[in-house]
């Protein structure tokens, strides 16, 4: 979850290093740490909060420095303080070293090396790290090389490791276990980070490293390992411009993001539906098409917003293309024991690709032999790798820590996802060619839906102070009434929860009263009678709502507690691509007007890479 850039060249290392942070800093921002060979000394220099403190700190370097290294975190092991701060250095600082992830035996480690005289300065796993490279070269003969080998036998858990050393000015050496790490390739100088946008101002080619790899980088090249056996690793060229990562004028990238959607769905479909043959063209599945003709089961996994795109897929697959759908959160999922066969495939869902718990969930299944797909963001990314098949969401960069077009996107792959299925199976020619149509249709609507920002920015500010906020939404409408709650929780704050509109009467209601602010997701869809009389018993109660319905008649009885907005008509397992973009919208706004910082919600990370 921390965010890691390395700099080895003829150029200012600093200068890239800092900007790297900038780019990352959404992966976390409790404490930030530079590391720089300056004049053959190792010189390091940390500071609590954003990079923004660091940076005003790093004027002690004076000299200029090709060799270094830092890191941005989000804390797992010791509270945010300058001395849990990366980078972590041996008892002599002669090496330096940042880590993202969790060194599970670091007790046991740091007991030994405790007993041989090594000193201690902070409460982190990672500091163990340095401390045993220290230790292993005394045995190594002082060969670095040999010495890292040897550490990373040693340690337990996950890792993504950048490590400089002070007797090694123009080296860098980087290892990967569970945590994502990237080379990127310039001319007389390269690079690496956790995240390829760290990177995108400097170079688009880059190399990803495989679990259990590592590699010294210089500014001439780079020499990927496996073990002491060379790693044949070709650079490939990175999609996204430095531009599609910026907010481009907007207050902030979630608001940017949330504008992005109407382009973002339709790159998602674009040049995937044949209309007219209602068939949807899912290259990506091109090698396992006959296996998924004979799957009986499927299996949607995944964590947070994906998770609520897989229950919407669940409606849309079992209703359209008759296949059996169970969605399990991935953190569940390898700690019982899930009946899968032969025909059973596993679908994993991820926007960054590097989900640990998702990534743990996928290599289970494969264990346990299913056919597994991957529905991801990132190109290259680790479980984009490591599925049997799968479909890119060609959404861009999401920085943003709360998701949005990635969401839609995600929806919008689903949706073909079952057509294609469905198409193998008992759906007609004219039913596809119907939801393709529909579905090529949404991007306009969406804008259309994004002219109310200025009435939900009102909404927001009118509803910043309510203690008792509840979502509820029906059927297809469920997963986006729990998506919404979400979007509240980590940006604004407050305490809300989504439910099942029939659930109400099981224990909910008791919380809904006068001051309380419902939520209602009430589309004229299949179920919308149901849901008006659940509107019914909230009324009665007291209760201001907030409906969400379609355009149309108005079906929603007038009342003084009841503000309505109306979004387009489409089919009804389209209608939560439509529907949570409102949601989008109230929660950027409130927590704007609470005054939080949109993007850096506390104790979040963008992508979590541990367990």
């Amino acid at each position: 979850m921390c965010g890691i850039v390395g700099y080895v060249g003829s150029g200012e290392a600093k200068d890239f290093l800092l900007e790297g942070l900038k780019r990352l800093e959404y992966r976390g921002y409790d404490s930030a740490g530079v590391a720089l060979i300056e004049k053959e000394k190792l010189r390091v220099v940390r500071a609590v909060g954003r990079v923004s403190e660091l940076e005003g700190k790093t004027e002690i370097f004076s000299h200029p420095s090709h060799t270094g290294i830092a890191h941005t975190r989000w804390a797992t092991h010791g509270k945010p303080s300058e001395k849990n701060a990366h980078p972590h250095s041996d008892c002599h600082g002669k090496i330096s070293l940042v880590h993202n992830g969790i060194i599970e035996n670091y007790l046991t480690l740091k007991e030994k090396l405790t007993k041989k005289g090594h000193r201690f300065r902070s409460e982190t796993d990672s500091e163990v790290i340095a401390h045993l490279i220290e230790e292993n070269m005394k045995t190594k003969g002082e060969n670095f090389e040999k010495a890292l080998l040897a550490t990373l036998k040693c340690l337990k858990g996950t890792y993504g490791l950048a490590i400089i050393a002070k007797d090694s000015p123009g080296k860098l050496w980087v290892a990967r276990m569970g945590s994502p790490l990237v080379i990127g390739v310039g001319n007389g100088e390269n690079y690496i980070a956790s995240d390829v946008s760290a990177m995108l101002s400097s170079t688009r080619k880059v190399v990803y490293l495989e679990d259990g790899e590592w590699a010294e980088v210089t500014a001439e090249g780079y020499a990927v390992k496996r073990g002491i056996k060379t790693a044949s690793k070709v650079a490939v060229d990175v999609e996204w411009s430095e531009e599609v990562a910026r907010k481009e004028g907007y207050a902030h990238f979630m608001i940017k993001e949330i504008f992005e959607q109407p382009e973002s769905i339709a790159h998602a479909f674009r040049g995937r539906m044949e209309i007219e043959e209602g068939l949807a063209r899912l290259g990506g599945l091109r090698e396992v098409k006959e296996r998924l003709r004979g799957i009986k089961r499927l299996l949607i996994v995944s964590c947070g917003t994906s998770y609520y795109a897989g229950l919407v897929g669940e409606y849309m697959i079992e209703e359209y293309a008759g296949i059996p759908v169970e969605v399990e959160f991935a953190s569940e999922f390898r700690y019982r024991k899930p009946l899968i066969d032969k025909d059973t495939a596993v679908l994993v869902i991820s926007q960054s690709g590097e989900t640990a718990d998702t990534l743990a969930a996928l290599r289970e299944a494969k264990q346990k032999g299913a056919l597994t797909l991957g529905i991801v963001n990132v190109v290259g990314s680790t479980i984009a790798r490591e599925t049997n098949a799968g479909v890119y969401n060609h959404a861009g960069p999401e920085v943003s820590v709360a998701s949005t077009k990635a969401l839609t996107s995600q929806l919008t792959i689903l949706a073909l996802l079952t057509v294609y299925l469905g198409r193998q199976r008992g759906m007609s020619a004219t039913m596809g060619k119907r939801i393709l149509e529909e579905l090529s249709a949404i991007p306009k609507k969406v804008e259309k839906i994004l002219q109310l920002a200025p009435l939900l920015k009102r909404l927001a500010k009118k509803y910043q102070n309510t203690e008792t906020l509840l979502y509820l939404g029906r059927k297809y409408q469920y997963p986006i009434a729990l998506e919404g709650a979400l979007k509240i929780k980590e940006i604004a704050y407050v305490g809300v929860q989504g439910y099942p509109t029939g659930e109400m009467k099981h224990g909910p209601i008791a919380v809904i009263d006068s001051k309380a602010l419902v939520v209602l997701l009430i589309p004229q869809d299949s179920v919308f009678e149901k849901s008006l009389s659940g509107m019914q018993e909230i009324l009665a109660r007291g209760a201001r709502v907030l409906a969400l319905t379609t355009e149309g008649k108005d079906l929603i009885p007038k009342h003084k507690n009841v503000e309505v907005l109306k979004i387009p008509k489409t089919l009804e397992m389209l209608l939560p691509m439509l529907s949570v973009v409102p949601l989008q919208l109230f929660a950027y706004y409130m927590s704007l007007a609470k005054g939080y910082d949109v993007d850096k919600p506390r104790n979040l990370a963008k992508s979590v890479t541990v367990e």
